[in-house]
């Protein structure tokens, strides 16, 4: 009885906070997240990363010329914190892999004591007497192992992101984030990308491929009614992590 107590208090306290909100969205779409300041959000923080040896800065006197542009007129692409640039996600990916392994031991231990120095007459003075001296120990194992494994995924992801630079670190490598939320009838479905990109690798048109993003962090899932039929229940999970079969 205790221990389902203790069970039905978890659930309360591990389903509340998503319970009231399900509860105040009855029959009404999912509600939209407020657009905020990813650096003032609960879990957010300065990234920290090594940082190679500061360089001075040259000046060229008489010089049109600026370091680190690519041309003579001003750079349009995304360079300061607050800054826009869109994130391009292609992601094709495909996984195959079939694993089997198969072990097989078989132990078989004999041993007696037919002859020790003329003393193997006592050994039954010391053990029962219906102890054969020549054949004390008999031991068999037998061990068989057989396990087989298979892989098949496929994970296709086609979108664009518009990102922003949060901050800038001290080597000119510049922080990023985006998120992107979009309704559709009572389903919501979210994407966000976070990492370290490089100047160098923003193009021409203010855009970066997700391969040029270092510690990247995408997410594209959803919220809503279908999310709900296909998430477990709590109860489901709870006893899915305590039960051990």
């Amino acid at each position: 009885m205790a221990v389902t107590v203790s069970l039905i208090c978890a659930t309360a306290l591990l389903s509340g906070c998503n319970t009231m909100r399900r509860l105040s969205e009855v029959g009404e779409p999912p509600k939209l997240s407020g657009i905020n300041n990813p650096t003032q959000s609960p879990g957010y923080r300065p990234v920290s990363m090594p940082m190679p040896a500061p360089q001075v800065a040259e000046n060229n006197p008489n010089s049109l010329w600026r370091t680190g542009a690519r041309s003579f007129f001003k750079d349009q692409r995304a360079s300061q914190v607050g800054d826009i640039l869109t994130v391009s996600i292609a992601i094709d990916d495909k996984a195959q892999l079939a694993n089997t392994t198969a072990r097989t031991r078989k132990n078989t231990e004999d041993m007696g004591v037919p002859s020790l120095l003329g003393l193997e007459s006592q050994i039954t003075k010391v053990l029962p007497e219906t102890v054969n001296p020549a054949n004390l120990f008999n031991i068999n194992s037998n061990t068989s192992n057989s396990g087989g494994g298979t892989l098949d995924r496929t994970e296709t992801i086609d979108l664009k992101v518009a990102a922003i630079i949060v901050q800038i670190l001290p080597n000119g490598n510049y922080v990023i984030h985006g998120r992107q939320e979009i309704r559709v009838n009572s389903e919501v479905r979210e994407v966000q990308v976070a990492g370290v990109i490089r100047a160098a690798d923003i193009t021409s048109t203010n855009t970066v491929s997700y391969d040029k993003i270092a510690e990247a962090r995408i997410s594209y899932g959803g919220r809503g009614t279908i999310s709900d039929v296909q998430q477990p229940r709590y109860g489901s999970e709870i006893m899915d992590i305590l039960l051990p079969f």
